[in-house]
């Protein structure tokens, strides 16, 4: 198996180390929109607590994705 990291994966790390950092403060829109793809793209299949931690971070997401529509709408 290959365990060198892809440019995807690089990504997905720079985003969630800027989530750990920041929580969502400093994400556009297509910041999370991306970091959302990442995320499911990404399989956790194997280890049931990443798969649940994974499922955590995409309700967190939808729920910042849906606060960025809202603000734009109200504008």
């Amino acid at each position: 198996m290959d365990y060198r990291l892809t440019d995807d994966d690089k990504e997905r790390i720079k985003l969630l180390e800027e989530v750990s950092k920041n929580k969502y403060k400093n994400f556009s829109l297509e910041q999370l929109i991306r970091l959302q793809e990442l995320i499911e793209k990404k399989d956790y299949g194997h280890d049931k607590k990443a798969e649940k931690s994974k499922k955590k971070l995409l309700r967190q997401i939808n729920v910042e994705i849906y606060k960025h529509d809202d603000a734009a709408i109200w504008k």
